[in-house]
């Protein structure tokens, strides 16, 4: 089995400062597929998550099933417990979303370890001691129900569906107040460099619109060369709408003049005064958000 490379500290810590629909755009601008975790909402508003991925997968309860799993330290849910830790999040797969993958006791070892941030597509128990822990928990709800009555943890680092999204060991966990994304370790750079960028854009325009107000659909962004002249440098143009000079297809002349403001704007800004050689080398990176 193929092991994708380990996502470093530093490029993780970079995809935390990131809001995750602006990882989503990341990833649709490469066409990777839908990557939110549905179901896992923030169950304590306010905290933002980010980890490297350690999976949990739970199965439905079956008799032979819970007599052959390990017991004790070895069972699957303790030894994910242990591969925790500050840069890791533990992710797990429950059999349906309102069944409990834990509460106050089993997740206490998650505090001591120092966890990054606990998601699952199921629920979780004893929000009143979770909330005392500190680490970020997202789920699709709280309930008072248990879980060994319904289903046990069995797998350890599988490639798991979370809430509709696979799930690789090793792969980036983000979550804030808007949902959690999975950032694969194989494109984690890639995203990165591709929302850094989408980021910066989405400022000079907002300050465009600041200055002017309009209706935002009369600015597209574009790629960019120096002397404020505009130019599509992506060779697909001819099939995204827009026009060989830069202009989208159909729009106004006043189209065109604020997006030769907001070339001007991102030439000018000492925030952004390197980010035109980007815009030219990643010209996908400003198709439109939908």
């Amino acid at each position: 089995m193929i092991t994708e490379p380990e996502i470093s500290d530093e490029i993780l810590a970079k995809l935390g400062e990131l809001p995750t629909q602006t990882l989503i755009d990341g990833l649709w601008v490469d066409d990777w597929p839908q990557a939110m975790i549905h179901g896992a909402r923030p169950v304590f508003p306010g905290q933002k998550m980010v980890g490297r991925a350690v999976t949990l997968r739970f199965v439905p309860h079956r008799p032979d099933i819970f007599k052959d799993k390990p017991k004790a330290e070895d069972s699957p849910e303790y030894v994910a417990f242990e591969l925790c830790g500050p840069n890791e999040v533990l992710v797990a797969s429950s059999v349906g979303p309102w069944e409990s993958v834990g509460g106050d006791i089993k997740f206490y070892r998650l505090a001591q370890l120092k966890v990054g941030g606990l998601v699952t597509d199921g629920s979780v128990r004893d929000t009143a001691e979770l909330k005392g822990y500190g680490f970020p928990v997202f789920a699709h709800s709280s309930t008072a129900k248990q879980g060994p009555a319904v289903m046990q943890p069995w797998g350890v680092n599988d490639v798991i569906n979370c809430g509709g999204v696979v799930v690789r060991p090793g792969d980036a966990i983000i979550g804030d107040d808007d949902g959690v994304v999975v950032v694969p370790a194989a494109m984690a750079e890639r995203v990165l460099e591709i929302a850094a960028e989408r980021e910066e854009v989405e400022v000079v325009i907002k300050k465009d619109f600041a200055r002017t107000p309009d209706h935002p659909g009369s600015t597209t962004p574009l790629t960019t060369t120096p002397g404020n002249s505009l130019r599509n440098t992506n060779p697909a143009a001819k099939h995204s709408g827009y026009s060989t000079s830069g202009v989208p297809s159909g729009r106004s002349p006043r189209a065109a003049m604020r997006l030769a403001r907001c070339s001007k704007l991102a030439q000018s800004s000492q925030t952004f005064s390197g980010m035109m050689p980007q815009v030219i080398r990643n010209p996908n990176i400003w198709q439109p958000r939908q």
